[in-house]
């Protein structure tokens, strides 16, 4: 005899609630210094998904099998990207080994010059933030450096970390070694390097934008002598540490073109490893056996310069190994939330009122600003949000770079301003200013939501389906 299978039923909206009010609560707990808990969030996620499994099994009628099915599919969805995340942290290692991040940061210090300090600062941040990936290690190194600049210059504290932040956050944004950069496609279905192309409009305005702003700012600064001391001491240790060449600047050069000609991204960042060991081993004298080391455990720096080692010392595959834990266990509650209908529950009843392309741009990017502001991770402000509006987007014949660019235009950019995110705490402390304070002068990440915006309601560069060359709809 044949068992009848388990009628389930769609959830209500308190129902779907609760594993989502629950996580954001235990998410805050685990964030907020005065807890005393370790401030990692992938606990929060764990128990948010037992909870959300509970409420489905004796709420719903699903059974555990079925849940396991939807971590396991929601996992399965975005291995492309754990995979890449896996070879960023091997081109990190060999980038570092062969000479390649120390010779953009080099040639970006020497662009400072005291009459565009702020212009100088942010641009040299993107350019630190693009080659790492990283805007943690931008802040917290060359970010450092140019906070004690500012100091000399006289120029107020916020004002410099909003110059120093927004800057790193482009670079973050826009740079296929990040994270979040990998993350954000993987959740809409969208091609990695379609995603950062598409980017280039919201943010690239934006940081146009920004740059008139510091500008502005910045004449007021004019005249003023710039104390170049510690950047002068950055440059001539890494001259003494790496052999600094204009040469290594074709290594990047060739995985921009990559990506400008559709290279695969798997085998594209493969062949940004390669050329890096490859520089390693031809102009800093590396082994072979020293290459792959930095391939799995990354490289330590030892000048003795404690800036420079902590910029310096990072990468390998080990090194993602955090990330990408963070990474399943955002995509097991996620992935619970989506099988059970619970996330359905939630994005229909805000649905009700995104008739419009541009209402829809809104409502994806206020549920990611608000994901960040209540659970304090950039990461689930850009699982849950792509969870939510992925089928609603392909419906309505959108492309889904077009949500990919809207979770990093809202999720990522917008996490530093959070006091209790991590990335609004980590800006703080390693910048030593209150985040509210530097809040105003973030002019990117202000404006990079409302360009967002404006281009979902004008339907600026808003790609439809049927032209999207990597989807099955197209049309040519």
């Amino acid at each position: 005899m044949v068992s009848k299978p388990k009628e389930t039923r769609e959830a209500k909206l308190w129902e779907a609630l609760i594993p989502v009010v629950a996580t954001i609560a235990l998410l805050m707990y685990a964030v907020l210094p005065y807890f005393e808990v370790d401030q990692s969030v992938h606990i929060p996620l764990i128990l948010g998904t037992l909870i959300a499994a509970v409420v489905a099994i004796t709420r719903l009628g699903y059974s555990w099998k079925d849940i396991e099915q939807g971590i396991i599919s929601s996992i399965s969805g975005t291995m492309q990207a754990i995979l890449i995340l896996a070879i960023i942290g091997m081109i990190i290692g060999t980038w570092i080994l062969g000479g390649i991040v120390p010779t953009l940061i080099f040639y970006g210090l020497k662009i400072l010059s005291p009459s565009v300090f702020l212009v100088a600062s942010c641009l040299l941040c993107a350019v630190v933030s693009l080659a790492t990936g990283s805007s943690w290690t931008t802040a917290g190194t060359v970010g450092i450096a140019l906070m004690g600049v500012a100091v000399g210059l006289g120029i107020p504290a916020p004002m410099a970390a909003g110059a120093i932040i927004s800057g790193a956050y482009f670079g973050d944004k826009m740079s296929p070694l990040s994270d979040t950069t990998n993350l954000a496609p993987a959740m809409a279905g969208a091609n990695l390097f379609d995603h950062i192309r598409h980017m280039v409009y919201t943010t690239g305005v934006s940081l146009i934008i920004a740059l008139i702003g510091f500008a502005i700012l910045g004449l007021r600064f004019k005249g003023t002598a710039l104390d170049t001391s510690n950047i002068d001491a950055l440059t001539n240790l890494m001259s003494q540490n790496f052999t600094i060449t204009p040469l290594l600047l074709i290594v990047p050069i060739i995985v921009i073109v990559m990506v400008a000609k559709k290279v695969p991204a798997i085998p594209g960042l493969f062949i940004g490893v390669i050329l890096g060991g490859l520089a390693a081993m031809l102009t800093q004298g590396a082994s072979f056996a020293g290459v792959m080391n930095a391939m799995q455990e990354g490289v330590v720096s030892e000048t003795g310069n404690e800036i420079l080692d902590t910029l310096l010392t990072r990468g390998g595959y080990q090194s993602m190994m955090w990330t990408i834990s963070l990474i399943l266990a955002a995509l097991s509650f996620g992935g619970t939330l989506e099988k059970t209908g619970m996330l359905e529950t939630i994005a229909k009843r805000v649905l009700r009122y995104a008739k419009s392309t541009g209402s829809l741009v809104t409502a994806t990017v206020f549920t990611a600003i608000f994901t960040n502001v209540l659970a304090g991770d950039q990461y689930l402000s850009i699982v849950l949000p792509g969870k939510m509006y992925k089928d609603e987007y392909r419906k309505r014949g959108l492309a889904p770079r077009n949500l990919s660019r809207c979770l990093e235009d809202a999720g990522t950019i917008t996490s530093p301003l959070v006091p209790w995110n991590t990335c609004g705490a980590t800006m703080s402390t390693y910048l030593g200013v209150a985040t509210l304070d530097y809040l105003p002068y973030c002019f990117l990440n202000l404006v990079n939501p409302l360009v967002s915006i404006f281009f979902g309601f004008t339907g600026i560069t808003m790609l439809k389906l049927e032209n999207d060359p990597s989807a099955p709809e197209y049309k040519g």
